[in-house]
């Protein structure tokens, strides 16, 4: 037994310290930077050794151990006056009360001590006890105390310091065998996955893999570990790990996130995403963050070879594709076959989706590397979307644009399908967070064979470039939705589009007048009503003979729209150009 200070029900007796910490439990899943007290109470310069300390202070990590000594000037391992020079780290102090200097107040040298990250203090009886009750003094200001016979200060720290060098060399070799293993799990075709179950198991608790904006591209982990990381407040309700929220690298062991920690995945210049830990049964202290480190290198190894290994099978796959988005895949019997090599089956019913980043990559500030970057970044996100639906479905990024051939039911309506589509939509856009940037997607008609891929393509490009102009960024438009507009879209110079609205408007083809927006609001009711002005009325609330005399002041800016169905029509038609963006 340890004889304890302040803590009723233990014996208040002088026992030696082996004694009592022999069966002390000690870390063994976690990597600890330092020695636990009640291993250095162990040393052999300590034996037989009174220890005054509560339970809980022998569990204090030391870090390091020096010497007091007012009389040893630069004695190395010393250190001069009352403990102000000790840093942050825990230290083990030692002293011989026959070196302290005649009338040194001892109560104020224990409590600097403390106040200077001492962990114990450690009083040798070679020269006498100085007739200071070091017990009640250390009890008094919270700092375990040692009392040992035979002992000079400096052996006992020479064998402190011995036994944390021997704490960090193991913790060296451990780290070196982990890393070992975990490149070995690499060179042997092992991924990902792989890694973050060896991880797991040497940290206990989840880890994960992500990209750089949180997508989660691998996890380890029991089923338990994994549902509480998910539930943590660091994870958005898509499951994304906000990133942008989280601190990389070591954290304070007295914060509430201290049971988590993320180091950035890197090679060479290029930031391939993070390596995160979570555990829920204590903090993760600095050896597991260094661990995390040596195994993001590793997973930088993995990645990297994942990404050689897929740009070669991107090559085909985007060749492939693109062939069959030309017509020129072959026969269609032939096609089928070489998708299900790929891994796509594209032998039902399908929608051609396209999606574009809304940022136009020909003009902008970003450089041709951080745009390929990106470019690469909305494709997996594509391809993850996708594949949690339909790990068979094609996806395929090309240089501004990522094209999808969704499965659709047989009996799916454009509005089953829109629905079906906007949900991989959401996805991909998560809460908006991670750095993405926008983009718009356009949808084709259903396709029942091969033969329809081409126009199905066209399709979706012309809703997802005529569903932008209408409806601005991140638009989701279905090519059955365009109307009118698909053919006003095929004008390409939109100098003579403006030409005609200007020329059929008039003056409400700007706002430099508030009531321009307002009359133009009652001349497209009007005319989608096709002239019911009862029924115009009701739907603008307003007064029929209010609508009647907007509809003269409408007449005398425009001409006899009312009576000519001609002009209706031109009137129509100049509507729709203006609605459309980018005119």
């Amino acid at each position: 037994m340890v004889n304890v200070a302040n803590d009723p029900g233990v014996l208040d007796a002088e026992l030696p310290a082996a004694q009592a910490l022999a069966a002390t439990p000690l870390p063994t899943r976690e990597l600890v930077t330092g020695v636990p007290l009640s291993r250095v109470l162990l040393l052999p310069a300590l034996a037989g050794a009174t220890v005054h300390a509560t339970a809980d202070q022998l569990g204090t990590v030391v870090t390091r151990a020096s010497v007091h000594d007012t009389q040893a000037g630069s004695r190395p391992g010393s250190r001069p006056d009352s403990g102000r020079e000790l840093s942050p780290d825990h230290h083990v102090v030692c002293l011989d009360p026959a070196r302290l200097a005649p009338g040194t107040d001892v109560r104020g040298l224990v409590d600097t001590l403390v106040a200077g990250g001492a962990a114990a203090l450690v009083v040798t009886r070679n020269g006498g006890t100085n007739g200071t009750d070091w017990r009640s003094t250390g009890a008094a200001a919270g700092l375990p105390v040692v009392l040992v016979r035979g002992a000079s200060p400096e052996l006992v720290v020479t064998e402190v310091l011995g036994a944390l060098l021997d704490q960090q060399s193991g913790i060296l070799a451990r780290v070196d065998e982990a890393h070992q293993i975990l490149v070995g799990i690499v060179l042997a075709g092992g991924g990902l996955e792989d890694l973050c179950e060896r991880l797991a198991g040497f940290l206990g608790g989840a880890t994960m893999v992500t990209t750089t904006d949180g997508r989660v591209l691998a996890r380890a982990g029991s089923e338990a570990d994994l549902e509480a990381a998910l539930a943590l407040d660091c994870f958005d309700r898509t499951g994304r790990l906000v990133t942008e929220r989280e601190p990389v690298g070591i954290r304070d062991p007295r914060a509430d996130n201290a049971g988590r920690a993320l180091v950035r995945i890197v090679a060479g210049q290029l930031d391939h995403g993070l390596l995160s830990a979570f555990v829920v049964d204590r903090a993760l202290t600095a050896d597991d963050v260094h661990l995390l480190e040596r195994a993001a290198t590793v997973a930088a190894l993995a990645i990297t070879k994942d990404q050689a290994v897929s740009a070669v099978e991107g090559k085909y796959r985007a060749e492939f594709l693109r062939d069959a988005l030309s017509g020129r895949a072959g026969a269609p019997a032939e096609a089928i076959a070489h998708a299900a090599a790929l891994g796509w089956d594209i032998d039902r019913r399908l929608v051609v989706v396209v999606a574009e980043t809304d940022e136009d990559d020909a003009h902008t500030t970003r450089s041709p590397e951080e745009v390929s970057s990106l470019q690469q970044r909305f494709a997996r996100a594509w391809s993850q979307a996708m594949a949690v639906r339909d790990p068979r479905a094609p996806v395929v990024g090309f240089s501004q644009e990522v094209v999808a051939l969704h499965a659709v039911p047989a009996d799916a309506d454009t509005d089953a399908v829109m629905r079906a589509v906007g949900e991989v939509v959401r996805i991909v856009r998560g809460d908006g967070g991670g750095g993405r940037r926008t983009f718009s997607t356009g949808v084709s008609r259903p396709i029942d064979s091969l033969a329809g891929l081409p126009a199905a393509y066209d399709e979706a490009l012309s809703a997802v470039s005529v569903g932008r102009q209408l409806h601005g960024a991140s638009a989701l438009t279905h090519f059955d939705g365009l109307g009118v507009f698909r053919l006003l879209s095929l004008i390409p110079d939109s100098a003579d589009l403006r030409r005609f609205v200007e020329e059929s408007l008039g003056p409400l083809a700007n706002d430099d007048l508030p009531e321009h927006a307002d009359l133009r609001t009652t001349l497209s009711v009007l005319i989608d009503t096709n002239m019911n002005v009862a029924e115009t009325a009701r739907m603008l609330f307003f007064h029929y003979n209010t609508l009647r005399y907007r509809i003269a002041k409408l007449e005398k800016m425009l001409g006899p729209f009312t009576s000519d169905p001609q002009l209706r029509l031109k009137l129509a038609l100049a509507l729709k150009v203006h609605q459309m963006r980018g005119i």
